[in-house]
C-alpha cells in the first residue's frame, strides 16, 4: 500500500499508509495531520492544502490550470515544489510520497 509522509516545520514527521489513489489532502484531513486544512474539500478552490513535494516524486501529473491559479494564492511562499495536496495522490508509481507542510495555511 502507498504511504504519505508529512514533514512538519518543527521537524516532526508522520507517515500514513493509504489506499491507492488517496490524495495528500484527504489522508491528512482524515488523520488529523496538523497544517492541512482542506477548506474546499478538494475542489482546488482554497489553497489550504498547500504542500511542498519532496524530490523523488517526478511521476506527479503536471500542474493543471486551476491548481496553478490557486498556488498563486497560498499564504506560504510558492516554490517550484509547491502543489495543492488535493491534486496529488499516492499510488501507481508514487508509492512513497513525502511532503513538507508549510508553517501556515490561512
Amino acid at each position: 500500500m502507498p504511504t504519505i509522509t508529512y514533514h512538519q516545520p518543527s521537524g516532526a514527521a508522520r507517515t500514513l499508509t493509504v489506499e491507492e489513489g488517496t490524495s495528500v489532502m484527504r489522508a491528512a484531513v482524515v488523520a488529523g495531520v496538523p497544517g492541512i486544512v482542506g477548506e474546499c474539500g478538494g475542489q482546488a478552490m482554497c489553497a489550504t492544502c498547500h504542500v511542498y513535494v519532496r524530490p523523488g516524486a517526478e511521476e506527479l501529473p503536471p500542474i493543471g490550470e486551476d491548481e496553478d491559479e490557486m498556488l498563486d494564492c497560498t499564504v506560504a511562499e510558492r516554490t517550484d515544489r509547491s502543489r495543492l495536496g488535493c491534486q496529488v495522490s499516492a499510488g501507481g508509481r508514487l508509492q512513497d510520497l513525502e511532503v513538507d507542510v508549510p508553517a501556515e495555511q490561512v
